[in-house]
C-alpha cells in the first residue's frame, strides 16, 4: 500500500491505550489536530461492559472536542491495547462493541513495543507491577509472557516479593540462612510467619509489587538474597529474549517502573523508550491504514 501522509482529507487515526487505572484515547485528525480525552479503567477482563462504556465514552469525547459526529469516525482507522484482551474471541468482542469497522483490538503488548521502539527493530523488556517481553521486525510484533501474575508475570514486581516471601518462609524453616533483607521482612511482619502467611492470602499483585523496591534496594546493597532474586529475574528476561529471537545487534529497551533496575543484571546496552503505548496504538493504527505519521 502507498504510504501518504494524513491532512484534513486523509484518514482519522485513533489510538487506545486501556489498562486497569486509565484509558486513554487520542484522534488524529490532521497534521496540526490532536485530541486527547482520559478516563477511568478500561480492563476488559475485569468488567467488561464497563471497560466498553468507558472506551466508547472516550470516544464520543473525542469526537466532540474534534467537532465531528460519530458518524464521522466510522471510516477511522483505530488500534486498541487494552489490558484484558487474552484471546481473539476477546478481541473480536470488543470489536463488535465499537463505533467503526477499521479497528484492530489487541492486549497492550504490541502497543508497548511499538510506542517504545518507534519503527526500529528490536525488542523490550516491559517489568511493572506485571511483566512481558516482546520483539519488532519489520514492523511485525511477537511478545511472551504477560499471564499474570499467579502463572506468570516472571521477574515482575509482584513475582518479585513473592519469590522473595517464598525464601523468607524457607528461612524460617531451616532451609536456608537469614539475611538482613529476610530479617527486616521478618520484622515488618511483627516478627510472625504467620502474619506473612495472612499477606500472601489476602494481597493483589499491586500489593506485592508495591514492596518490591525492597527487594532491589537491598540487592543494590549487596544483599545475598536481594542479589540472588535479581539474577533470577534477568535469567529469565534473557531467555524470553532468546525465545523472541532477539539478536544482539538489535536496539533493546526496558521499560516499565522496575524495568530500568534489572539494567545491571542484565549488562546489555539498552535505549530509553521513544514513547508510551498510546504512542504505539497511534503507530499501529497509521500502519494499518498506510499513513507516514
Amino acid at each position: 500500500m502507498a504510504h501518504t501522509n494524513t491532512d484534513s482529507n486523509g484518514p482519522y487515526l485513533i489510538g487506545v491505550d486501556g489498562g486497569g487505572t486509565s484509558c486513554r484515547a487520542t484522534l488524529l485528525a490532521g497534521p496540526n489536530a490532536r485530541y486527547d480525552v482520559v478516563l477511568g479503567p478500561a480492563n476488559v477482563s475485569t468488567d467488561f461492559d464497563a471497560a466498553l462504556d468507558t472506551i466508547n465514552a472516550a470516544l464520543a469525547q473525542l469526537a466532540e472536542r474534534a467537532g465531528l459526529g460519530m458518524a464521522d469516525l466510522a471510516q477511522a482507522h483505530a488500534h486498541l491495547g487494552l489490558a484484558g484482551v487474552m484471546n481473539t474471541a476477546i478481541a473480536n468482542r470488543v470489536a463488535a462493541h465499537l463505533p467503526f469497522p477499521q479497528a484492530q483490538v489487541t492486549d497492550d503488548r504490541p502497543t508497548t513495543i511499538a510506542g517504545a521502539l518507534g519503527e526500529v527493530d528490536g525488542a523490550l523488556a516491559a517489568i511493572g507491577t506485571g511483566s512481558f517481553i516482546g520483539r519488532q521486525v519489520a514492523g511485525q510484533i511477537h511478545g511472551v509472557g504477560g499471564w499474570g501474575f499467579y502463572i506468570g508475570d516472571q521477574a515482575s514486581g509482584a513475582w518479585l516479593l513473592r519469590r522473595c516471601l517464598e525464601e523468607v518462609m524457607l528461612a524460617v524453616d531451616g532451609f536456608a540462612a537469614h539475611t538482613e533483607l529476610s530479617r527486616a521482612i521478618l520484622k515488618e511482619h511483627g516478627d510472625d510467619p504467620g502474619q506473612i502467611v495472612l499477606f500472601s492470602l489476602n494481597s493483589q499483585p499491586a500489593d506485592y509489587a508495591r514492596l518490591a523496591r525492597d527487594v532491589v534496594a537491598a540487592a543494590e546493597a549487596g544483599d545475598p538474597l536481594g542479589a540472588r532474586l535479581m539474577q533470577e529475574g534477568a535469567a529469565y528476561i534473557r531467555r524470553a529474549l532468546d525465545v523472541v529471537g532477539w539478536t544482539g545487534s538489535e536496539a533493546f529497551c526496558l521499560t516499565g517502573g522496575l524495568g530500568p533496575a534489572y539494567a545491571r543484571w542484565l549488562n546489555l546496552p539498552s535505549i530509553a523508550p521513544k514513547g508510551t503505548a498510546l504512542d504505539g496504538a497511534l503507530a499501529l493504527a497509521a500502519r494499518a491504514a498506510g499513513v507516514v505519521l
